[in-house]
Formats: C-alpha cells, structure tokens, sequence
C-alpha cells in the first residue's frame, strides 16, 4: 500500500473544474467474536400503527470476490482467463444507513470539539439552546436533521426577535448556487453534509450531501433469502426481590404518583387508565413499572450472519465543484479544497470508533483502501486517514481559505434561543 497521505495541493488540484470526481475509503470489516458471530443490522419500521413491525433493509449488490474467498480453481482461471467474471450479484444487508453513518461522522466532530481539539474548534457552528429545569440544552447544526434550516432554529429567537427577522439568518436562508459564502463562515456543516430550507415557501436552501458512507453485510448463505437467515433475539428479566409483583388498584396508583416525575406520559396514562377499569378484587401487574421478572421468550429480529463486510466513504469532489462563492475562481477553489478537507476529518474522526450499536461489534480485518479518482479510469492511492494528519490538513484549509479571502474559520458561533413552547411539549417517547 503507498503510504503517499493526500495533501492540500491535491485537495485544490482536484476540486478545480475538471479534477477527479471522488476521493474513497474503503474497509473490510468483520465481526469481534469471530466468523461463526452474527451481527445486529440496522432496523427498520415497516408499515404503520399496529401493523407496524422492525424489519432488516436487504438488497442485491455487485460483489467482487477477495482472493481468499476463491476457491484454488477460480484462482488459476483468474490467472489465465482474461474474462473471467471478478464479481457476482449477491444478496447484503444494511448494517448502517447512508444517515447513519454521517451521522457518526458529525458526533465524531462534535466529541473532538468538546475534547478541544485545535482544528475542529474553529468550524463555525449555529446553536440552539432550550432552556430546562436542569439549565441550559444546546442543540449544534450538526445535530438537528435540516442543520441551520431546521425547524428548531426556525421557531427560535435572536435578542427577543423571530429569528426569521434576523439580517444574518436571512443571508443564510438567501444563499443562491452562485454564492454560498454565508453559510461558508457560519454553518459550514450544510454545505457538506447536506441540508434543505424544507418549509420555505420559495428560495429553498438544496444541498445535497457531498459525503455519504455505509456498511453492509454479505449473507453467509446465497441460497436462502435474507428473511430465512435472520435469527430471533430472546430476551428475559430476573428480579431477585420477587418473580411477580401484583398489585391492588390503591397500591399501584400509590406508586404511579410517587414516580410521577420519572415516568412518560403515555406510561402514566396506561396505569391510571388499569386503575380506573380495576374491578373489587383485580390486581395489576408491577411490570410496567419495572417490577417482577419477565419470563424468557422469543421476540424480534435479531441478527444475521455475513461472510463479508464492508465499510465504506464516498466524498465527491464533484458536488463540491457545483459551490461557488462568487466570482473569483480563487476563492472558490479555497473554499471547496477547505470544505473537502473538512469531509476528510469527517471520515478519518467516524471510522476511529468502531461503535455501532449493541450485538453488532466489528472489528477491521484490513487497513482502509484510501483512493483519488484520477478521471480515466485511473487512481491514485494513499495512506490510510488519520485523525492526525486530517487535523493538520484541515488547519492548513483554513489558513489556505483565509488568505484567499473567503473565509475565516475562528469557532464563532451563530446563537439562537429556542422557543420554550417546543421543550416544553417534547415527549422521549414516539406518540405511536
């Protein structure tokens, strides 16, 4: 593998018209346990209400083979054969989500700018902030689904004013294709994560994302559908005080009023509804409360079992060619190569944490394969990321971007106070 790291001269050759289209970062993975382990894909809500259930995303992908996976026949034909087939459609499952996954990248960024990491702290950022009877929730535009455009920041205030009435929102929400400066030194995160003005009546805000990745997941067996394979989860519960906890109607509405505080409304409401329905002599179940044991039983989806993993990033150099930041080409290309090397942290931060969700630990079996496109069917190979040499890479963007003109990266931060009706009616729970 070269060890040749990507520098700024490539970030501002490439993001130039004409330069390649994407720069690359792929993975194999595979599971901690072992082969023999199944993982927890990402789940899904199919249909709606009570018909509703969790179900795993499966699709069929072109996949070509690792050597180790052929068998010594299709070895020596891939020797000697100049069309011998490198791939085959195979069946995958999604392990993470295209969102998901940047949305990984965006908490990766967000934890290094809490650790006080030099380079991330200067990325301007927009912040809500809830008041709360425990103080003060902050809310970034990395984290809220439209960024900047989100409807908590559109329902917020800036010095008592509607936030809509704000000159320096107003620039934001006014961005065109011919001039993203605004968003550039105030909510860079839009203009490569992706973000949409979704509720404007005109003049919508459409970014699409410039970085996307996923991981997924070859089926172990190719002869038998993806819904055949997937094992169930059992799950149980002991409490060593009592296997079963029932109550009389006065005890259980005794203990639903002690814990009012604590419990959700819809819990509440369930209880109290038992209370009331409870005839002379009935007793109610402590389960809800968290009382008793529950029985091992067989449940949802749990897990499926793969072959092959795969890891992987995309950043398109292509979709950030289509920003521009007025007319000076030099600016523009600073402020694309600024924003390129952003993605690049944004990667090299997500895959240093290999955490995805429970059942579902992976550890890498490969360094990443890290890949320019060099148009013409050419690529240009480099050193794996690092956080390290991404951190040095995005300072020198920012140097680079702020003697070009076009920005001016120093941590500032663009504060907007969230409307008190909205924390008040948030519930933890989905109203389904």
């Amino acid at each position: 593998m070269s060890q040749n790291i990507i520098t700024l001269a490539d970030l501002i050759e490439n993001v130039k018209l004409g330069g390649g289209s994407v720069i690359t970062s792929s993975t194999e993975l595979e599971p901690a346990a072992g082969p023999h382990a199944s993982v927890a894909p990402a789940k899904y809500v199919d249909g709606k209400g009570q018909a509703a259930k969790s179900v795993f995303v499966y699709e069929t992908r072109y996949i070509v083979e690792k050597p180790e996976d052929q068998d010594e026949p299709k070895k020596e034909e891939a020797k000697t054969a100049e069309k011998a087939v490198k791939g085959k459609p195979q069946t995958v499952v999604l392990i993470d989500s295209k969102q998901s996954e940047l949305n990984r990248a965006e908490a990766a960024i967000e934890q290094g700018r809490q650790y006080g990491d030099e380079a991330v702290v200067k990325i301007p950022r927009a912040v809500v902030t809830y008041q709360t009877e425990n103080g003060p929730v902050e809310y970034t535009d990395m984290e809220l689904s439209h960024r900047v455009f989100d409807g908590h920041f559109r329902a917020g205030t800036i010095n008592g004013e509607h936030i809509t009435e704000n000159d320096q929102y107003r620039a934001l929400r006014n961005c065109t294709p011919a001039d993203m400066s605004a968003l550039l030194n105030t909510a860079p995160a839009a203009l490569l994560f992706g973000a949409w003005d979704s509720t404007r009546k005109s003049n919508q805000v459409r970014l699409r994302s410039a970085l996307v990745g996923e991981i997924i997941g070859v089926l172990a067996d190719q002869e038998r559908s993806g819904e055949e394979q997937q094992a169930r989860r059992s799950g149980a519960r002991v409490d060593a005080v009592a296997a079963s906890v029932q109550l009389t109607p006065k005890d259980m509405e005794s203990l639903v009023n002690d814990q009012e505080a604590e419990l959700s409304d819809k819990n509440i409401s369930e209880q109290r509804k038992k209370i009331k329905g409870a005839k002379s002599g009935d007793r109610i179940s402590g389960s809800a409360l968290g009382l008793g044991s529950i029985p091992p039983s067989v449940e949802e989806i749990g897990g499926v079992s793969c072959r092959r993993i795969t890891r992987s990033w995309v950043l398109s150099l292509a979709t950030l060619r289509q920003l521009r930041f007025g007319t000076d080409e030099t600016k523009n290309v600073a402020a694309r190569a600024l924003l390129a090397a952003l993605g690049l942290n944004a990667i090299a931060r997500a895959e240093r944490e290999l955490y995805i969700r429970a059942n579902c630990d992976l550890v890498e079996s490969a360094a990443p394969v890290v890949a320019l496109d060099q148009r013409f069917g050419e690529k240009k190979p480099f050193a794996p990321l690092t956080v390290e040499h991404t951190d040095q890479l995005l300072l020198e963007a920012i140097e680079n971007a702020k003697k070009a003109g076009v920005a001016d990266w120093n941590g500032q931060t663009f504060k907007v106070e969230g409307n008190p009706i909205i924390i008040k009616n948030a519930a933890a729970e989905d109203a389904e």
